[in-house]
């Protein structure tokens, strides 16, 4: 692709890395280019045609200006240097994706021309669908461990701050506006008011929720910031700001399932119109 400045990236990506402008040109570029940087591997990953062992190398191909990551076919260590001239070495079988590229070899050739390509593309692609997963290993530190420990008492707990006053829910152990520590423990809830939300139509994966349903902020009585929690127990369409709620525990559960309405005349705007 081809941002404003005439630079060629490859792989190509959709916004300039310098500006974030949307990229729309298509370039084509040579098959053959040049190491840039390179490190041995003695392990074949899963789905690497390659037989181990065999170089990982960034190639700068030919009318590039940024450097694309894939292996190299070689007999050995001493086969690779920074500078080696390598061309691309085609899959026999080829689907749109990146392993059409089988592996680079080394190519002691002139540069090979790229054919002169518009961009344009009878049959193109609009869109992919690609699996993602992201794990992770969460690490309270020593405010979110006690704001936890009080769920599972069916008590929520947040931080005043020693020099605003503002009472934050859950605490992160420092005040977003003054930066200084937080160190005492506030009650807060468990009654709390609506103060913004979205109706959600698309059902998620493994959430046993029908759509539509709704998120909302919640401003619990005594908190200075908004949680966030599912509404239920009301039609979708008769939720509003200033909807006052309260929690809704399951047996055994450590935090809220959905936040229901309590029932009480609504919030007053001005009562809540500072955490929005």
């Amino acid at each position: 692709m081809r941002p404003r400045d005439g630079r060629t990236l490859v792989p190509p990506v959709e916004y300039d890395p310098v500006t974030a402008e949307e990229i729309r040109d298509l370039v084509e570029v040579a098959p053959t280019g040049t190491v840039t940087t390179w490190a041995w591997n003695h392990e074949t990953p899963r789905g690497q045609p390659l037989a181990t062992p065999f170089a990982w190398v960034l190639v700068k191909l030919d009318g590039a200006d940024t450097a694309l990551l894939h292996a190299l076919d070689a007999p050995g260590p001493e086969a690779v240097r920074t500078g080696l001239r390598v061309r691309i070495r085609w899959a026999e079988e080829r689907s749109g994706a990146i392993t059409d590229i089988a592996c680079f070899e080394p190519y002691d050739g002139e540069p090979a021309r790229p054919a002169g390509h518009d961009g344009e593309f009878a049959d193109a692609i609009t869109g992919i669908v690609a699996p993602a997963r992201l794990d992770y290993t969460y690490s309270p530190g020593r405010a979110q461990c006690a704001y936890i420990g009080a769920l599972a008492g069916r008590r929520t707990v947040g931080e005043r701050c020693p020099t605003c006053r503002k009472v934050y829910v859950p605490p992160r152990g420092a005040c977003f506006t003054c930066g200084v520590a937080t160190h005492e423990q506030v009650d807060v809830g468990p009654r709390g008011t609506v103060t913004t939300f979205c109706i959600v139509n698309i059902k998620a994966k493994n959430l046993d929720i029908e759509v539509p349903y709704v998120y909302a902020h919640i401003a619990l009585d005594g908190a200075d910031l908004a949680l966030h929690g599912r509404i239920g127990g009301i039609p979708y369409d008769q939720v509003r700001m200033g909807l006052r709620v309260e929690p809704v525990w399951t047996e055994g559960a450590r935090h809220p399932d959905h936040c229901r309405p309590t029932g009480e005349p609504d919030a007053d705007y001005d009562s809540y119109k500072e955490l929005l």
